[in-house]
């Protein structure tokens, strides 16, 4: 499998990779985001169409939690589209 655009360029610019990870980090640790993440943990564990290998994930759409694929739903907010 070929490296997207980013992962290539984090490899070869290391002082960028070690500048997003610890950005990402920061992200993380913020309390919405660790809420976020707990809500969507219980929700897989609690659905009985949620299995480990599945290929998908649990989404926040519109104020619910869905399953959906996470090709589509990690893209989402990412790089542009062509």
């Amino acid at each position: 499998m070929a490296l997207s655009k980013t992962a290539k360029y984090y490899r070869n610019n290391p002082k960028a990779r070690i500048k997003h990870r610890i950005s990402s980090a920061k992200a993380q640790k913020k309390k919405a985001a660790v809420k976020k993440r707990i809500e969507c943990n219980l929700w897989n564990k609690k659905n009985k169409n949620s299995k480990k290998g599945d290929k998908k994930d649990c989404s926040h759409k519109n104020g619910k939690l869905v399953l959906e694929n996470q090709k589509s739903n990690r893209a989402r907010g990412g790089g542009k589209k062509k």
